[in-house]
């Protein structure tokens, strides 16, 4: 597929110089070359006008039908999700009907009134109906869209912390993420790259004369527990990262010299998604692609094997490992989140002496 796609793209570079090469000799200035569209060629770039149109409804269709989790999006696992998908659901429907009848009448138009010798174009100075019609309808679409969106955004955006949400810090750096939790106290302490002292294993800079920051737990993998809200709190080392946790519909840049903010409530555990028959689907086609490479997966020492992992990616190209910058999330029950924890060092207890 990999070969098949790069001749495709030689291919249309190579017809793109030829368009520029033959514009380039029509340009020149005291050329011979007189060539004039005949109505034949008229004619032609008509057909493949009309050809074109069928080509963008095909691909469209079909994109839609392999590649998108439209209609159904099935695999949403916070409280926002469903309010997130049903805007993106809607946001896709309208842009589908009005690309097709947009493009219809552009491609139509160019076969209708194709020229044709003796044939003049009708000109119209100016149509303040016609204006009207495409300027008001698409300001009353997207304002609609807009406001709907804002809406959306808010109630995700406003977490309420009198529910006592989860406080967990998502710390970004090339290439890699920790977590940190606030401990008993929920609380966490006071950070800052400049205290990080890789000898005392103070890998994220927590001020250790903080007292809310003695409890805190540092983690390689991120766990939650289910039907309990969480307040993400963001933190980037280096460069510009972004968190983006796909299933749960959060995405939040992590922006260097600054906190930025995310909540949401996960709805459903790692156990339930396993049991999602999209998610089955998915997993039973992963595993045929591995095993048809199983020699080469196997000299390379790995395990043929896929289970899913909900995880935490970084959407921002921030590197040259960024396409390997995730970590792990688990969604649990409480009983099982708390004995979890239970097993983690807090800060104070990890700190070399």
């Amino acid at each position: 597929m990999t070969a098949f796609l790069t001749l495709i793209i030689v291919l249309f570079i190579a017809v793109a110089i030829w368009q520029m090469v033959k514009i380039f000799d029509l340009a020149q200035v005291g050329s011979s070359n007189s060539q004039v569209a005949t109505d034949k060629d008229n004619k032609l770039n008509g057909y493949l006008m009309m050809g074109f149109l069928a080509f963008i409804y095909i691909i469209t269709i079909l994109s839609f039908w392999y590649l998108g989790d439209l209609p159904l999006m099935s695999n949403s696992a916070s409280e926002h999700g469903p309010g997130l998908d049903n805007l993106m659901i809607i946001s896709m429907v309208i842009i589908f009907i009005v690309q097709t009848f947009t493009q219809f009448l552009l491609h139509y138009f160019a076969y209708k009134y194709r020229g044709e010798k003796g044939k003049q174009a009708l000109f119209y100075a100016d149509n303040n109906t016609l204006e009207a019609i495409w300027t008001f309808i698409p300001v009353i679409v997207l304002a609609g869209l807009i406001i709907y969106g804002l809406f959306t955004w808010t109630s995700i955006m406003n977490v309420d912390e009198s529910k006592d949400p989860l406080v967990v810090e998502l710390y970004a750096q090339q290439f890699n993420w920790k977590a940190r939790y606030g401990g008993e106290d929920n609380t966490l302490g006071m950070a800052n790259v400049r205290l990080i002292d890789i000898d005392r294993a103070n890998i994220l800079g927590l001020d250790e004369s903080d007292p809310n920051a003695q409890d805190d737990v540092i983690t390689t993998e991120l766990h939650l527990p289910v039907g309990r809200p969480v307040l993400f709190k963001m933190r980037s080392q280096d460069v510009l990262h972004s968190a983006y946790m796909p299933h749960f519909r959060a995405q939040m840049n992590c922006v260097p010299g600054m906190i930025t903010q995310f909540g949401f409530t996960p709805t459903v555990t790692t156990a339930e998604m396993r049991q999602n028959p999209d998610i089955i689907d998915k997993v039973a086609n992963i595993n045929a692609i591995r095993l048809e490479n199983k020699e080469e997966i196997e000299a390379k020492g790995q395990e043929l094997t896929y289970e899913f992992d909900y995880l935490l990616l970084c959407n921002k190209i921030c590197g040259k490992s960024h396409y390997n910058m995730q970590m792990k999330i688990i969604v649990e029950t409480q009983e099982e989140y708390d004995a979890w924890m239970a097993e983690q060092k807090t800060f104070k207890n990890s700190l070399v002496k």
